[in-house]
């Protein structure tokens, strides 16, 4: 299936791996991008040096297109675009920040520039900043989705838009791919359905209790991360989501998470203090949520841990490779888009 997002990447499915942290590693984005898809690296748990070693991995595993995520916002962020820039890799996608220096660097070797937004503002100034497509994150989707719901959000974009649209939020099979090119959508997101292959670093346990939940066993609160953002409904994550952290206990998990990852704490916490008071107080409730979503996803503690997740984990039903997820979604498209002509 070729729309103007396949043909923009050069990928054969408009299937899409999103950058999730600690999930979309060089094993499993190879795997997307191998099974005609693109996969999109996770760098918000890596430093630099990190990164470019992921990105060669990659390459060592696939020839085909591939990208890396960039939440600007992040704590070296800025770095690790830098490498992916110094790398060459052929698609960054960026969010939580301005881009445009990104989009320069990228069209002068010729690559793309995905954009993740969640409102039609956002969408008009990424378009403005130089980017090639926009990732819209909908109300559905794991993490910091927008306000509003996907069967909304993408034909308001579409309309304020003339950029390709990926659509994220709710998307886990052949049938939800046809809504959202119906909507108006070039391609699908589908983390929380990637996360549950075998390619996927998620522990057996964290996937067995997404395969046990229902499409309404989330919880959507501001005070885990300080950004609105969706999790598995877990007494744990109810404890995080009760009230927002304090600054204190923040900072200080954080700066565990900063020299976990190789990064100047005292530099980093000065300057934010005289430039950004208020974006140093983001930047240590992100750092204090980054270890409880490690727990969840690498070692299956639902103790302390918490598991950013989609409403799309109650259509989900068992763990396939990606490439036989990938076979099994564009035959549920082609049935549906034969279903639809007979009406």
């Amino acid at each position: 299936m070729q729309t103007a997002l396949t043909r923009l990447l050069g990928i054969q499915h408009p299937l899409i791996c999103p950058g999730m942290s600690y999930i979309a590693t060089p094993e499993l984005v190879a795997a997307v991008s191998n099974a005609g898809g693109l996969g999109i690296l996770a760098s918000g748990p890596l430093s630099a040096a990190d990164t470019r070693a992921a990105i060669r991995r990659i390459r060592e595993l696939t020839d085909r297109p591939f990208g890396i995520g960039c939440t600007l916002m992040m704590p070296g962020a800025a770095d690790n675009a830098r490498a992916a820039l110094e790398e060459r890799v052929p698609v960054i996608n960026y969010s939580l920040g301005k881009g445009d220096w990104i989009a320069e660097a990228v069209h002068d070797y010729g690559g793309k520039v995905i954009a993740t937004v969640v409102t039609e503002k956002h969408a008009i100034s990424a378009e403005k900043s130089g980017a090639d497509a926009l990732l819209v994150t909908g109300h559905e989707a794991a993490a910091h989705g927008g306000n509003v719901t996907s069967l909304v959000l993408i034909p308001a974009i579409r309309k304020a838009s003339r950029l390709p649209i990926i659509a994220a939020g709710g998307f886990a099979d052949g049938n939800s791919l046809i809504a959202a090119l119906a909507l108006g959508a070039d391609a699908v997101a589908m983390g929380t359905r990637l996360a549950m292959t075998r390619e996927s670093p998620v522990h057996a346990k964290t996937k067995d209790m997404i395969r046990e939940r229902g499409v309404a066993d989330t919880l959507y609160s501001k005070n885990f991360d300080g950004l609105w953002c969706r999790v598995m409904d877990t007494p744990a994550a109810r404890r995080a989501c009760r009230k927002p952290l304090g600054l204190l206990p923040a900072a200080f998990r954080a700066s565990q998470m900063a020299r976990r990852m190789g990064m100047p704490v005292m530099k980093m916490a000065i300057g934010g203090m005289i430039s950004q008071p208020q974006a140093l107080r983001q930047l240590a409730l992100f750092g204090a949520a980054t270890e409880s979503i490690r727990l969840a996803i690498q070692e299956g503690d639902h103790m302390k841990g918490v598991q950013l997740i989609g409403q799309a984990q109650g259509l989900i039903e068992d763990v396939p490779t990606v490439a036989e997820l990938f076979e099994r979604v564009m035959a549920e498209a082609a049935a549906c888009k034969l279903r639809l002509s007979e009406l």
